[in-house]
This record gives structure tokens, sequence and C-alpha cells, in this order.
């Protein structure tokens, strides 16, 4: 829901009261988003709610939220002995035909009052106030209901019964949508660094020199094991290293693949491996899709562990 929102850059966002905390928690990744990778700039706007105050989240059967995880829906497009036999199992109280009954603490006139005009609500209201039995004031609901959603349901059914047609149109939505998805994707991934590594290949290089000032190889602990990567001077991850037992054993590899040796790098079927001594000691980080991909990412590679020269 958050990236619907975000994706979009939403500015009013028409939910009900129980999903105000969704748009609230879209605030809060759109804002550590910009202040993470922003510089100065904001990628995504902050989105509100918009409530109305005429709209109300509706009861269900048993008188909680109505939910489809809590299965206390009234089903408004299956047929109209579905949606009556859904009415009919609307909790009550045990108020006999006859007894005044009250509707601000009934969540049937709560549904009934969704659907009804001003001036049917009053006149439900009163019948209920003068004792109407709950049998008859669930007919009263099935009818307003039926009568007002015939004419949808049908429509529904019309489309539900040509799939191909329905398609169509979200094919024809999904076109636009990403129009505006796309290029906005690409700009937050260009933002954190994650770019199109056939882009960076096809770019001039400024210098060797240069790219290995920029370039690191940076060594970590993963459980009891040592390892390190090369990131390239974009921040990309060109190379991974295997697991080490100690280390001073990967601080030797790292010495010896930047002491400007010819590297020993063989060729796999997505990407490339890197051994010495016999042993292979890491390999890329990168899927490559074609023969120039992998190739681009082994020059990069090159580049990136080229000693500086004075």
């Amino acid at each position: 829901m958050a990236a619907d929102i975000l994706m979009f850059n939403a500015h009013k966002v028409p939910v009900g009261r129980d999903q105000i905390q969704h748009v609230e928690m879209a605030r809060d990744i759109g804002q550590r988003f910009n202040h993470l990778f922003g510089n100065g700039k904001e990628f995504f706007t902050m989105p509100e709610a918009l409530i109305e105050e005429s709209v109300a989240t509706l009861p269900g059967l048993d008188g909680r939220k109505m939910s489809k995880s809590y299965d206390n829906t009234i089903p408004l497009f299956t047929s109209a002995k579905d949606m009556k036999d859904a009415i009919s199992r609307i909790v009550t109280d045990s108020r006999a035909p006859g007894e005044a009954k009250d509707p601000n603490n009934s969540h049937l006139f709560t549904l009934y009052q969704a659907f009804a005009s001003k001036a049917q609500e009053e006149a439900f209201r009163a019948e209920l106030l003068q004792g109407l039995g709950w049998g008859e004031a669930k007919n009263r609901l099935f009818q307003l209901l039926d009568g007002q959603l015939g004419e949808a349901r049908e429509r529904y059914h019309q489309l539900m019964s040509r799939p191909s047609d329905m398609e169509d149109l979200l094919l024809v939505g999904a076109k636009k949508a990403r129009a505006v998805a796309a290029p906005f994707l690409a700009e937050l991934r260009e933002a954190v660094g994650l770019r199109s590594f056939v882009n960076q290949a096809a770019a001039p290089v400024a210098s060797k020199k240069k790219a290995a000032k920029s370039s690191r190889v940076l060594s970590f602990r993963e459980g009891n094991s040592f390892r390190f990567r090369v990131l390239a001077a974009d921040g990309s991850q060109l190379l991974l290293s295997s697991e080490f037992a100690d280390g001073k054993k990967a601080g030797a590899v790292i010495k010896e693949l930047q002491s400007g040796q010819t590297l020993d790098i063989r060729t796999e079927k997505n990407g490339f491996t890197v051994w010495l001594d016999g042993e292979c000691v890491a390999q890329s980080s990168a899927i490559y899709t074609n023969d120039a991909q992998r190739d681009a990412g082994i020059e990069a590679l090159r580049t990136a562990l080229t000693p500086i020269e004075d």
C-alpha cells in the first residue's frame, strides 16, 4: 500500500479511519528515503489521509468491523438469495416484536443508515422505536440493498462473464501506470546506487588512476569466517570473496590482488571467478546475461584493483 501511494506521489489519499495508520507508515517511509538519499531533493511527496466525515467503518454480521478476515461480510454482488441469507445472520438483541429497539446501538440500523436517504433513515428509526421486529427489520435492509444494487449486480456479472475484456482494461491501466512509475523508479534506483551496470559499462571511464582512487575493498566478518568485497567507484559491488578461516589470510589475498600482478580471472556461464595459486578466492557479485556485460564487469574489476600511481 505504501509503494502504491509513494510511487505516484499522491498528495491526498481517501481512506477510512481504520486505514489512517497505513498512510502514516507511507509518510514515514517516504521521509526516511528523502533523508537518507535525497541530498536536498524531495523524491517523495508526503501523503495525507483524506477522511470523509460522513463515512464510517461498517459493522459486520457479528457487530465487529466488517472484514473478510472475520467472515462477517454481506456479499453485494452475489445472488439476491445469498445476500438475504447473509442479512438474516446479523446478530441482534433479544427484544421481541412490539418492544422498542435502540437504533443507536444496533449495527443493523448502522448498515441501513449507510445506504438509506435521510427520509428512509428517519422512518426506519421511528419503526424500530415503535417495536418493529428484528426479522422484518432485516427484510427492510435486504429490500433496500437489493433495490439499490440490482443494476450494479447485473453489470458486475456482465463484466465477469467477459474476462478477456477485463484483462484488456487492466493492461491499459497498467500501461498508463508504468509510463509514470518506470522513469521514477529508475531515478530512485540511481539515488540508492542501484545503477544499471550496462549503462555504467558503456559510459566513458575518465582514467584507471581516478577510478582506482575511488574504488574500495571492504573486509568484514561473517560468523567465524572472514571475507571481503570489491566496490567500484559508484559503490556497486564487483567481487565477493570466498570465506577465509582468519583475517590474515583474507588480508594477504587482498594485498596480492592489488599488487598489480596479472589476475587469473576465469569466466563462468553468468559471471567470473578469481583464482590465486590454484584456488578460487572470489567470484563476481552480479549475474550477467551476456558476454558483453560479463567482459565489462571484468574490465571494471581490473580497473578497481589497479594500483594507484604516484
